[in-house]
């Protein structure tokens, strides 16, 4: 077919509207050489560009155009040509780019490994004129430097998998831009607006200035403010160091929320960074310190992107254009700052699919602050290490280890994939944590039995705001139980069997309590420690990992305003849940054995002989993730490479606030990403086999792709302990009556 007569997707208008092939082609090769230029992959992504859709040019697709149903892998053909070129990573890349990366020579899923498709594609590229719309380079295409550095095979095997990861990024962005931009010309202005690093930085000094202005001056020259102005004038000045590694280790309660980000800021202003990517482990905590980013630097610079996020409450101040730039900046993390999840992060950088991998590339040359570092799952430590030194060695990122209990990630005998260079942001961080205990430990006796849920409550009740953590929601829900029957004060709960809105209005009634002095009794599984600000006077945590048991006291004295907070372990009748909760137990209970409790657990080096002895006690690539990827099986990664364990859970609709108007919303108009996402503030996370039985049983339905709990059985959804996966439903007869 002749040149002109060659397109690559239609309007509903006639042929004259529809976009040219050469158009397009040319279009994202401009584009994906621009996304691969920082890290030294220009020409690899113009070509990329330049070949990805050569296949439109059969006259089948031609046909399918213009509406015969013809099914064409039109990206096998151009992974063929690639092949030809003996450009394998671009082979991988075009091959992917609308089902995913596939794996080299065999599969188990539905996706045909690379060598079926260039076999399939080569036989649709001898039948085009491939000259005129693709030539191949005039010379061959050079990989970037940093694949020579390694002298180990298996290391460079996964230098290569992990930049073909990028190289398919940037294709599958630039693909799907230029697709918007035909479609919809005005979503590219949509795009745009964002504020500068530097206008940023600036504005956060501001608002730090302005909070240090307004602490009552008799309260300035407390330890807790001496400290946190220490701890920010020591990230400021880190920020000059080279890109690379560092660690930010510092106690709970020192301010470290704000003054890591600002040293993102500065970091990233002086080397010449694109953004700042904030890493949290728990949503619990990611709206908490991404309302403080908003407050600092303007609501519109700073993209969430995690289940939790609210639309429609968090973003309803905001004019129609902002908004929608937020939530096409989730797609592919073109933004300033970007405050996600490590599920989200960590899965991107190994996934198989074009959506998730789409925001690869703009991840290069940022500042990766990933808080609370120690809660990464000891089960895929290896790959996620490796990740982290891929970046911070050959993609231009700063990646920031924030926590109080520092696990051993640097590069050691133990961990030959760890990190290298880690550096200190913080000046004698020892001395640090000495200024900022504010809590006094008190252990249970050597050999001591396990406490009763009953008596526990007798001892906690008499105390008017206390905090008690234990190992299980059944085992919150039973305290808690046990407290209501000793106190006609209000008792809160807290756990993962509550939504994320639920989760949300009770940690404002506790804060709101304790600001008060108002009597303020919580118990909660452990998703409190990792960052969630409240300050209890008072703390019982079950014995557990250490770093636990760390991050539970930074919830007591958090703000200084005793000489000590009281932490008080004792052992709980139940175990921990099996894997790593109860073999950090078991690390626990060793460093008990070897040295008695004559040791404060928040010392650096007690934590760093913890970890230790955890990692003995883990396998740190259960699912085998290294060796997949060095046999190029990326669709094998995709599947294995999951944090929380796919296939296991199941989302399910809740009766709390807003739910079921929003879900009458998806049952009248039918899903779309936009509703979808306003109702997932309202979705709790079951096991998969009790759902099958609620459905059997009519206690649960799915409506348009929704889960949900029919409206005869909302009781299984309590406003004091959210949902009830252990009770035995019987419903509402009155429910029923139409």
């Amino acid at each position: 077919m002749p040149r002109e007569t060659l397109f690559a997707r239609t309007t509903e208008g006639p042929p004259s509207e529809w976009q040219l092939l050469a158009d397009h082609l040319h279009a994202v090769a401009v584009l994906a050489a621009r996304f691969c230029e920082p890290f030294q992959s220009a020409e690899w992504g113009r070509l990329a560009g330049r070949w990805h859709d050569i296949g439109k040019a059969l006259p089948e697709f031609q046909q399918r155009l213009r509406g015969q149903s013809i099914k064409v892998d039109h990206a096998a053909v151009g992974a063929a040509f690639a092949a030809r070129q003996r450009l394998v990573p671009l082979a991988f890349a075009i091959a992917g780019h609308h089902s995913g990366l596939p794996n080299r020579t065999d599969s188990q899923g539905e996706n045909r490994p690379l060598a079926q498709r260039i076999e399939s594609g080569a036989q649709g590229l001898d039948r085009i004129d491939i000259q005129d719309i693709a030539a191949p380079p005039e010379q061959t295409a050079k990989p970037p430097s940093f694949l020579e550095h390694a002298t180990d095979g298996n290391a460079r095997l996964r230098h290569v998998e992990f930049w073909t990861r990028f190289l398919f990024s940037a294709l599958v962005d630039a693909d799907r831009l230029d697709a918007e931009s035909f479609q919809s010309p005005e979503a590219g202005f949509a795009r745009q607006g964002f504020d500068s690093i530097v206008s940023l930085r600036e504005r956060l000094d501001a608002f730090i200035a302005r909070k240090v202005e307004a602490i009552p001056p008799d309260q300035r020259n407390s330890s807790v403010n001496t400290v946190r102005a220490r701890v920010l004038a020591d990230c400021r000045s880190a920020a000059a160091l080279a890109p690379g590694a560092f660690a930010l280790t510092a106690p709970t309660g020192a301010g470290t929320t704000l003054a890591g980000l600002a040293f993102a800021l500065h970091h990233a202003e002086l080397h010449d960074l694109r953004r700042v990517i904030v890493v949290i482990p728990y949503t619990s905590i990611i709206e908490q310190n991404a309302a403080q980013y908003e407050a600092a630097v303007g609501q519109s610079n700073v993209v969430q992107h995690h289940s939790g996020f609210d639309v429609d409450a968090q973003s309803a101040n905001l004019d129609l254009r902002t908004r929608e730039r937020l939530e096409r900046a989730t797609e592919n993390w073109d933004a300033p700052i970007v405050v996600t999840t490590s599920v989200r992060f960590f899965e991107s950088l190994f996934a198989s699919s074009p959506g998730q991998c789409r925001r690869l590339h703009n991840v290069s040359r940022s500042v990766i602050l990933l808080d609370e570092v120690q809660s990464l799952p000891p089960g895929f430590l290896l790959p996620i290490v490796d990740g982290l030194s891929e970046l911070t060695r050959n993609y231009g990122c700063s990646v920031v280890l924030s926590t109080a209990t520092p696990p051993s990630l640097a590069k050691t005998e133990s961990m030959p994939l760890g990190l290298e260079s880690v550096r200190p942001i913080l000046r004698d961080v020892p001395e640090i944590f000495r200024q900022l205990r504010r809590v006094q430990f008190e252990w249970p006796d050597p050999g001591a039995p396990a406490v009763d849920w009953s008596s526990l409550a007798q001892e906690i009740a008499p105390h008017h705001q206390v905090l008690a953590v234990v190992h299980t929601r059944a085992d919150a829900r039973r305290l808690a139980q046990e407290l209501r029957e000793r106190t006609n004060d209000e008792v809160l709960h807290l756990s993962a069997l509550m939504c994320g809105a639920h989760r949300s209005n009770v940690l404002g009634r506790v804060r709101e309590l304790l600001r008060a002095g108002r009597p303020c009794r919580l118990v909660s599984t452990q998703l409190i420690e990792a960052g969630v600000d409240v300050d209890f006077p008072l703390v019982y945590r079950c014995l557990g990992g250490m770093d636990s048991i760390v991050q539970a006291a930074g919830r007591c004295n958090r703000e200084g305003r005793l000489e000590k907070g009281r932490v008080v372990l004792f052992r709980a009748p139940s175990k921990p849940p099996p894997g790593t909760p109860r073999k950090a137990l078991e690390a626990t209970e060793a460093l008990m054995a070897r040295h008695g409790t004559a040791f404060v657990p928040d010392d650096v080096a007690v934590i760093d002989a913890y970890f230790r002895s955890l990692y003995f006690r883990e396998t740190l690539d259960a699912a085998n993730i290294q060796a997949e990827r060095q046999q190029f099986n990326f669709e094998n990664v995709g599947r294995l490479f999951h944090l929380i364990e796919d296939g296991y859970t199941q989302s399910l609709v809740v009766p709390y606030c807003d739910a079921l108007a929003r879900l009458a919303e998806i049952r009248t108009s039918g899903p779309s990403r936009a509703s979808m996402r306003r109702l997932q503030p309202y979705l709790v996370n079951i096991p998969k086999r009790l759902l099958e039985h609620w459905v059997q049983r009519g206690v649960a339905a799915q409506e348009q792709g929704v889960f949900h709990l029919v409206p005869g059985y909302h009781d299984l959804y309590r406003d004091d302990v959210g949902l009830l996966p252990d009770e035995s439903p019987s419903g509402d007869p009155e429910a029923f009556i139409t």
